[in-house]
């Protein structure tokens, strides 16, 4: 059986395709497999290069990043077997591996390659690291040693070291990290302010991208601030200059600003929850989170939390999708 080479193994039908064909043929599977694989992690590299993108700004939608998310999987398919050599890599360490081995561990060699194909679509679009991968970083191919795991084992730990790869990236679980990092914080602002917690882990969540748009200082350091407070008023604290974006007339532009700098995520919280508490000017948001998750929002962006004109909708977004995790925990 022959595989198209624009097949993506992702799709259920390429997926059953390939799976047969490395139980029917493992040595004729093989390079379909590395190849789909390739083109798996292709993926995976291209939407972390995306993540670490600015996404503010009128153009920015949800339907535009599924339509990124589709393109950057064609071009992935496309690439496939033709630049990073990973798949040609693949198929010269499990082939060796294949040439000695019985007929039913060169089947399980053929498919250890195909089973992290099995991450469906919707993963794929979602996919990203927990310590997300940085375009100024980035070598290929992969790390020699997952290599060396996939060519030199051909059993069932090979395929559960490939699945943890997909693991490691998922959004998923580097949202339930940040959540669980940021928990016990929010819950000693909330007894402060009386607003949720998963309200406040929310907006920590939209305001440093899940933790990884954290502002840090010039050498690289976090400065703990998670909630984006600039360093105004009567703040005697540290600062780092960052350059952020701010909306005048709705209109985004690009400008420097100085933020205030913590020791930490609780130093964080704690500032947030005083500036709350403490502060007229947003003595009506922690009335309106009473009322739930779009009050909240709303009142916040009406007390002039921050210039983006679609801020309340973007965290009503987030602030959701903070309880969904918390109630899948």
């Amino acid at each position: 059986m022959n595989i198209p080479a624009n097949q993506i193994a992702m799709d259920s039908r390429g997926l059953d395709d390939l799976k047969r064909t490395a139980r029917d043929a493992p040595d004729k599977a093989l390079k379909a497999a590395a190849t789909q694989f390739e083109a798996l992690f292709m993926n995976m590299i291209l939407k972390s290069m995306r993540d670490g993108l600015p996404k503010d700004g009128m153009m920015s939608s949800s339907a535009g990043d599924t339509y990124t998310g589709m393109l950057d999987q064609q071009l992935s398919q496309k690439l496939a077997g033709k630049g990073t050599g990973l798949a040609d890599m693949l198929v010269k360490q499990l082939g060796r591996n294949m040439k000695t081995a019985t007929p039913e561990a060169a089947t399980a060699a053929a498919a250890t390659v195909g089973a992290p194909l099995a991450l469906s679509t919707t993963s794929l679009a979602k996919a990203s690291t927990a310590h997300p991968l940085k375009a100024k970083s980035m070598t290929m191919p992969m790390p020699a040693s997952t290599i060396a795991t996939l060519a030199n084992t051909t059993n069932a730990s090979t395929t559960n070291a490939v699945t943890d790869l997909g693991k490691t990236i998922s959004a998923t679980e580097r949202k339930r990290e940040f959540v669980s990092t940021m928990a016990e914080h929010a819950k000693a602002a909330e007894a402060k302010t009386g607003i949720p917690a998963k309200f406040m882990l929310g907006q920590a969540a939209l305001e440093s991208g899940w933790g990884k748009k954290e502002i840090k200082d010039s050498s690289g350091q976090s400065a703990f601030n998670v909630f984006g407070i600039k360093a105004t008023g009567n703040w005697t604290g540290p600062t780092v200059d960052v350059t952020t974006t701010e909306f005048v007339n709705g209109v985004a532009n690009k400008v420097v600003a100085k933020f205030r700098a913590y020791a930490s995520y609780a130093e964080s919280f704690a500032d947030y929850a005083k500036l709350i508490a403490d502060s007229p000017r947003y003595a009506n948001v922690i009335k309106t989170a009473r009322e739930g998750v779009e009050a909240f929002a709303q009142g916040l962006q009406r007390a002039g939390y921050a210039t983006d004109p679609a801020y309340a909708t973007k965290l009503t977004r987030v602030i959701n999708d903070t309880i969904r995790i918390d109630k899948q925990a």
